[in-house]
Order: structure tokens, then C-alpha cells, then sequence
């Protein structure tokens, strides 16, 4: 009876564990967070990655949202649609938030707030500016000018482009594509999410912009929000579509669970910073040059070849100007050549501008937010102009040397008499016997001084003002 009796108590016992932890479980299952995920800086591929395990993570903790602070100056195109694709398809809603207060979603990042479920702003930021700019552009040609604007009916038949009641986009054929493209892109997610699709074009075309309020009087954003626990108050019992269908935001007291990225992410980060991907590219030039001068050393080049596969990464990740990417090189060309073309100084000086005009225009950012940090460029300039000058210096100063080694070194060389002659006799020279001739006798140890080599024959003199010659 005993046994029986602890059986029942062991099986209760059992059971009330199982139910609480049940509860414990089914408790923190109703208090679900919602995961913050933020696009700081330029949009590039990383950024993607980063978002892209971001709704990952969200969808395997069975997060009701995903909260997406935007502070970004743009990035590329091929990068904010992969992002936008992303939101479409996501089946938990998008809400992104422009903060905090100073922040903006310019080019890129309008097209990312228009893509998201809500769209919302805190006081004090803006967005627009969505006309996209090539990269690089083709020497000689301003930007979006690769081809002479053509009169209406030579590339369209007469008809004019349709423009939605905007004023026709300036520059050339390919210009136009990529402006058109852009404003159908934005105005289609405008479109979708039922926000202003007539500004949307406008901010793609005249590169409009709006601060907050301006952008929920126009209804070109859902609300303004001083921070997230205001934000997510204001968007408690909202209906939105999603692909799965509609669903109800239920997030009053929504805890929030922000998304850090992991070591891979972070470095690549920091490998697209424009300053760090700069050093990156010249390390890489630097260890190349060291390479192919000292064949051989094997190290230079194998840092010089990571470094500059590394810095081309970053460069994809940016808005590099291949004008400003080619004065760099060439400066770095100049300023080497500087240490064996005896230029005067005019290929060093030419390499050093060269290599600060490169280096001033190597990002091309119309909201000058991408660029090379100044101090950074006259350091690498100091530091590439005493380099090659030190080179040069060296190899004048050695220029000046006598020469160690080889026939021309044994001119001027002085040694000893071996024996007595006054013709052809031996010498002791460089503590090697060889045979000389002469032209004024000589005696046994007396000094001289090789003046023509024929052969393996030498020609000496005697060296006046030794004791021997004033013995003599």
C-alpha cells in the first residue's frame, strides 16, 4: 500500500510540474517581442544580409513585427530592391521608423520606408532626394550624359515619353531609362501601401524632400512618433495586408528585442567604411609595388593581393568614381617613377596632386555624407611623398659612392711592391698577387696605385708621398 501510495503522490507530482511549465511556456509564448532591426549608414550588400537574417530570426521566434529604424544617406540600387523584395514578400509586417531625431531615409532608404507595412517618422527627420545616380560615369561625359538627348521623333517615333504630369527628366537616353525605371519602382510601392504617389514620382524626378510633418500632410508617411513605445501605441489595432492575408497589430506593451549582427557582419561593415576601404586599396598598391621591386619577398604581395581584393569588395559597396580611382593610381605611378626617372621633381610633385584629387573625388555622393576623411589623405600623401623621396635620396647618395666590386672598382686601388722591378713585376693588391707594369722603377714593398687594367695585367705608379719615395 505504501509503494501504491508513493506511486499516486510521484504521478501528481508529476503532473503539476508538467502544468506549470506548460503555463510558464504558454506565458511567455502571449509575451512575444518584436525585433528591431536598423539600417545605419550606406545600404550595400551587407546591409541586405544583415536585414535578410534579421527577418530570419523574426520568423523562427514567431515575432508579431519587425520594427526597422532607418538613418541612412542611400546606398545602391541592386541592394534597396533586394531589401524592398524582402518586405513585400515577408510574411510578418514592416514597420519602419525614421529616427531618431536628425535622422533621414534620403534616396535608398525613401524607397525602403515606402516598401514597409507602416511608415512612420520622429519629429525633426526627413526623406526624399530618390533621383538615382550612376556610378563611375564614362570619362569625359557628365553625369547621366553618356548619349546626346535626341528631338522627340527620333528615338520614339515623335510620341513623347509619358511623364504623369512631371516635367521630362534631363540628360541622355540612358539617364532617362534609369529615372523612369525609378519613378514607376517608387511609384508602385506608393501605390500598394496607399501613400502619395504623386510625390513619390516627384521625389524621384525633382529629388524632392519632406520633413516629418510635411510627410504625414501630404500622406506620404502613416504617423509621426517622438520614440518606439509611442510609435507602438499609436499603431495598436492596426489592419494591414500581408501576403498571407490580413492581419491585426496587437502592440501596446510590445516588448522589444533588437537584432545585433554577428562578427561576420560587423566586419564586413567596417570593411566598407569609405576611410577603411581606402587604406585597404593603397596597402594593396603599396604591397604589390614592394613585390614586383623585390621579387621574391613573397609577404608584400601576398598582404598587397588580400588588401586589394578586400578594398574591390568595399568599392561594390559604394559609390565609387572610377575618375577619381584612376588619378589615384596614376598618382601612385608617378610618385614610384619619381625614385628612378631623374624627373627633376616634376613627376613627384605632378603624382602628388594627382593622388589628392583622387582621393578628394574617389566617392561620388551627392549628399557629400561618403568620402575620404581629410586628415587621412594628407597623412598617406606625407607619408607616399617621404617614402619616394627617401628612395630617391638613397639612390643618389649611393650614385655618388665609389664603386666596391668589379673592374672599375680596381682603378684607383693602391697595394705594395712584391719584389723589385722596372718593367713587369708582381703587386699585392686587395690581398691578391697580380701581375703589373710600370713605367719609373719600383722597389719591394714599396706603395703604388693601379691607374689601367688590360687584361689581368695591371698598370701602376708609384704612390708619391709615402716614406719609401722620400727614402728614395
Amino acid at each position: 500500500m505504501l509503494r501504491a501510495g508513493n506511486l499516486w503522490w510521484g504521478l501528481l507530482l508529476f503532473a503539476v510540474v508538467a502544468g506549470a511549465a506548460y503555463a510558464v511556456e504558454d506565458t511567455s509564448s502571449s509575451r512575444r517581442s518584436a525585433v528591431l532591426l536598423e539600417i545605419d549608414g550606406t545600404i550595400g550588400p551587407v546591409t541586405v544580409e544583415y536585414f535578410r537574417d534579421g527577418l530570419r530570426k523574426a520568423r523562427e521566434r514567431d515575432a508579431p513585427l519587425v520594427l526597422l529604424r532607418i538613418d541612412t544617406p542611400g546606398g545602391l540600387d541592386a541592394a534597396m530592391r533586394d531589401i524592398v523584395k524582402e518586405i513585400l514578400a515577408s510574411p510578418l509586417p514592416v514597420v519602419g521608423f525614421v529616427a531618431p531625431g536628425g535622422a533621414r531615409a534620403a534616396s535608398a532608404g525613401t524607397y525602403i520606408l515606402y516598401a514597409c507595412h507602416v511608415a512612420a517618422m520622429a519629429p525633426a527627420t526627413n526623406l526624399g532626394s530618390a533621383t538615382p545616380v550612376q556610378i563611375g560615369g564614362l570619362p569625359g561625359l557628365p553625369d547621366g550624359a553618356d548619349q546626346p538627348t535626341p528631338e522627340p521623333g527620333e528615338a520614339d517615333g515623335g510620341r513623347k515619353p509619358a511623364d504623369h504630369g512631371q516635367r521630362p527628366v534631363s540628360g541622355g537616353a540612358m539617364q532617362r531609362k534609369i529615372v523612369n525605371d525609378a519613378a514607376a519602382f517608387l511609384r508602385g510601392l506608393a501605390v500598394l501601401r496607399g501613400r502619395n504617389a504623386e510625390w513619390a514620382e516627384q521625389a524621384v524626378r525633382e529629388a524632392g524632400n519632406l520633413t516629418a510633418d510635411e510627410a504625414l500632410q501630404r500622406g506620404v508617411i502613416d504617423l509621426v512618433a517622438a520614440d518606439v513605445p509611442r510609435l507602438l501605441a499609436q499603431i495598436d489595432g492596426r489592419e494591414l495586408s500581408l501576403p498571407g492575408g490580413t492581419t491585426t497589430l496587437r502592440t501596446d506593451g510590445l516588448e522589444i528585442e533588437t537584432f545585433a549582427p554577428d562578427w561576420r557582419i560587423r566586419i564586413l561593415s567596417a570593411i566598407t567604411d569609405p576611410n577603411i576601404a581606402y587604406v585597404l586599396m593603397l596597402i594593396g598598391i603599396y604591397g604589390l609595388i614592394y613585390e614586383l621591386a623585390n621579387p621574391g619577398a613573397i609577404l608584400p604581395g601576398v598582404i598587397g593581393a588580400i588588401a586589394l581584393l578586400t578594398a574591390l569588395y568595399a568599392f561594390q559597396a559604394l559609390p565609387v568614381n572610377y575618375a577619381g580611382l584612376a588619378l589615384l593610381a596614376l598618382g601612385v605611378a608617378f610618385m614610384v617613377l619619381e625614385a628612378f626617372v631623374p624627373s627633376f621633381g616634376a613627376l613627384g610633385i605632378g603624382g602628388a596632386i594627382a593622388f589628392v584629387v583622387g582621393s578628394l573625388i574617389l566617392y561620388r555622393d551627392e549628399a557629400g555624407q561618403i568620402g575620404v576623411a581629410i586628415p587621412l589623405i594628407a597623412t598617406f600623401v606625407a607619408l607616399s611623398m617621404a617614402l619616394f623621396l627617401g628612395v630617391l635620396g638613397y639612390a643618389l647618395k649611393t650614385r655618388r659612392r665609389p664603386v666596391v666590386s668589379g673592374r672599375e672598382e680596381m682603378l684607383g686601388a693602391t697595394g705594395v711592391a712584391e719584389q723589385d722591378f722596372a718593367d713587369t713585376g708582381r703587386v699585392w693588391v686587395h690581398s691578391e698577387s697580380w701581375t703589373a707594369t710600370t713605367r719609373a722603377p719600383l722597389r719591394q714593398g714599396q706603395r703604388v696605385r693601379v691607374i689601367a687594367i688590360q687584361g689581368l695585367r695591371l698598370e701602376v705608379e708609384p704612390l708619391l708621398g709615402t716614406g719609401e719615395d722620400q727614402e728614395s
